[in-house]
């Protein structure tokens, strides 16, 4: 019985196939942006935040050390691509790309989920969910 290899991700590491768990849909899905904080991000992306001080301001209060390397995981994922606006100091805005905003309908159907079986949830506005 051969052993399966376990499954390391570091947010700075690559992507690739071969560091899946498995080759389930979705524990790969998972294995890209199941942690705590890379949907919430993409959330924010979708809703219009562009910049790391918006990203900040998030009620969730991510740290800003946790939120560099999930927008870089997601870089390296090809979800989010960064712009540079500013030179002196270096500062970016955060787009997603196409395959990022291919999220949409998975993110607006946990939040219909969320909203309908978890008590004194949010509604994300209309805008969002259409």
């Amino acid at each position: 019985m051969q052993a399966t290899p376990k499954f390391r991700r570091k947010p700075e590491g690559n992507p690739d196939p071969a560091i899946r768990r498995s080759d389930c849909p979705i524990s790969s899905v998972l294995d890209l942006i199941g942690d705590k904080w890379s949907l919430l991000i993409i959330r924010d992306l979708l809703m219009g935040k562009k910049r790391f001080g918006e990203f900040m301001q998030s009620p969730e209060a991510i740290t800003s050390s946790i939120l560099t390397t999930r927008l870089k995981w997601l870089q390296t994922c090809e979800f989010v691509e960064a712009h540079q606006y500013e030179t002196k100091p270096p500062r970016y805005e955060y787009r997603l790309t196409a395959k990022g905003q291919s999220l949409r309908p998975l993110i607006q159907e946990a939040a219909r989920w969320g909203h309908r079986y978890l008590p004194n949830t949010w509604e994300l506005p209309a805008s969002f969910l259409a």
